[in-house]
């Protein structure tokens, strides 16, 4: 999930939320080191999305600069020093937000694709 492709902020900022809120879910279900989590976003979207660490890093700082997430240095499953994430509960609450915000966002797409053309 690059952001760096396109010069529209909007869409960049579009991206870095979308980016943000799966961050976010991923350590809703415990902590898990950068390269875990974006494991996980891939396995759970059925390979369709795949993170890429240019975009994973700058989310995972300014997601900690909000008080989102928190890290702490530990030792990954193949040994090796790892920064592990961790959800705080202002960032619980930013789910949560964000997770109504693109429900509504979903819904409204759905009623709108799904409309045959004859309303005008």
């Amino acid at each position: 999930m690059s952001i760096r492709k396109r010069d529209d902020r909007a869409y960049s900022a579009h991206l870095q939320g979308t980016l943000d809120l799966l961050i976010l879910r991923m350590l809703a279900l415990g902590p898990r080191h950068g390269q875990g989590i974006a494991r996980d976003i891939q396995r759970q979207s059925d390979e369709v999305l795949i993170v890429d660490h240019g975009s994973l890093y700058p989310a995972l700082q300014r997601l900690e600069a909000k008080g989102w997430i928190e890290a702490t240095w530990g030792t990954s499953e193949n040994n090796r020093k790892a920064r592990f994430y961790a959800l705080t509960p202002r960032g619980r609450g930013q789910l949560v937000r964000e997770t109504d915000r693109w429900g509504r966002l979903v819904a409204a797409m759905g009623r709108v694709l799904a409309r045959d053309g004859a309303d005008g």
